[in-house]
């Protein structure tokens, strides 16, 4: 065999090299046993002895939880369900009335939120893929009243522009203070985040009817769907309201390396795909210079990329040590299956990064969401075949 230098090579050696890579890549990853029954306990930098419980494994890929008043919990799963969960007991039966989810790749049914005023209207807003045709999808946020064990008047809210395949799916969700819904759509798919014209790779902020409000960024420019509140992001897996200051943040996945924290301000560009710390998975830097005049830097940055997943800001009282850290959901580590675990980041009063610690890893779960509860407790869900709701509690 002659390569494109004119060096002649064995053919026995290349199909050699060829075989060791290939089983190289076959052998990523480590074993990663059951989850077992718990609880279990740990210790940690600052808050020392925890102690984590399952609530429930009987949930499939498990994405987002949200409180209902009563303290029970409402859960989606990706395969297009929401369950319910009353005094730690999950409910053997889905809500009905949750419309089909495209669920191919990753796609399928996403987060949830309550409105604002859920007490009065009982109103349950959701992201799902919704099928278009055959081969499309298309990003969308619903909304239905909860009625017992039953999703009614279910409509759409806004639906996004559709796409083919399974590239950059994410749609999170999140009330402000201000009254208007938050919804960070994915956006790794060409340069579609970069856009003006289309609501992918975009923070968008509408009413809680879907219409737009006229103090949006770009009402009334030309190109520019009236939706869009920020542009340039990724794929963003984790979209919330900071308890104490009212602002919006987002973490988003980078490609191999550049996962990011940011706080999300009207009108502005985080870059997406101009610009990235991250490499291709490939190995090809994404961007030569990762920042540039006009464009955010993030907030937080994780060199390799830890594939977060979900964020809270612990507000409680029940982690005194905790007291507004941040926590992020990690899936795996540098590319390596079976290294999630969580996340816990320390800041100062400036909101500048002194401190990280990682949580959990013994378990090798992929940690894809993470709330604080009324209780002050934390709550965990893990993306797996045999999802599980995992409860933090102090050990003692």
């Amino acid at each position: 065999m002659i390569n494109s230098r004119g060096v002649w090579f064995p053919v026995s050696l290349v199909f050699a090299a060829l075989t060791a890579a290939q089983a190289q890549q076959e052998a990523v990853g480590v074993p990663v046993p059951r989850l077992g029954a718990g609880p279990f306990v740990f210790d940690t930098a600052e808050q020392h002895k925890i102690r984590v419980t399952i609530v429930t494994k009987a949930l499939t890929h498990p994405w987002s939880l949200v409180f209902l008043p009563d303290n029970s919990m409402l859960v989606t799963e990706r395969p297009g369900r929401i369950r319910i969960i009353r005094d730690g007991v999950l409910d053997p039966k889905p809500l009905s009335g949750v419309p089909e989810a495209k669920t191919n790749g990753n796609g399928g049914l996403m987060d949830i939120a309550l409105h604002p005023k859920f007490a009065q209207n009982h109103l349950v807003y959701f992201t799902y893929d919704k099928p278009v045709d055959k081969d499309k999808g298309a990003p969308a946020v619903a909304r239905g009243s909860l009625e017992g064990n039953s999703l009614t008047d279910v409509r759409d809210v806004l639906v996004c522009d559709a796409y083919e395949g399974t590239g950059g799916l994410s749609a999170r969700i999140a009330f402000g203070n201000d009254g208007m819904l938050y919804m960070a759509t994915g956006g790794n798919v060409g340069w579609v985040a970069q856009e003006p014209g289309s609501l992918r790779g975009k923070v968008l902020r509408i009413r809680d009817d879907g219409s737009v409000p006229p103090d949006n960024p770009f009402v009334g420019r030309a190109g520019y769907r009236p939706e869009i509140y920020s542009l340039g992001h990724r794929n963003s897996l984790g979209l919330i309201v900071h308890p104490v200051t009212g602002v919006l943040w987002n973490n988003e996945n980078g490609p191999n390396g550049g996962d990011e924290i940011n706080i999300i301000l009207p009108g502005r560009n985080y870059g997406w795909p101009a610009l990235s710390f991250g490499r291709d998975y490939s190995g090809p830097r994404i961007s030569e210079n990762p920042t540039r005049e006009g464009f955010e830097s993030p907030l937080v940055l994780w060199i390799p990329s830890i594939a977060v997943a979900g964020m809270t800001v612990y507000n409680g009282d029940r982690f005194p040590k905790w007291k507004d850290n941040v926590f992020v959901g990690s899936m795996r580590t540098g590319e390596i299956p079976g290294t999630g675990h969580l996340e816990r980041i320390v800041f100062n009063a400036r909101t500048e990064e002194l401190r990280r610690e990682s949580l959990l890893g013994d378990l090798r779960q992929r940690i894809r969401e993470v709330r604080e509860g009324p209780d002050g407790f934390l709550y965990l869900l893990t993306d797996e075949d045999d999802g599980a709701l995992l409860r933090i509690e102090p050990a003692s």
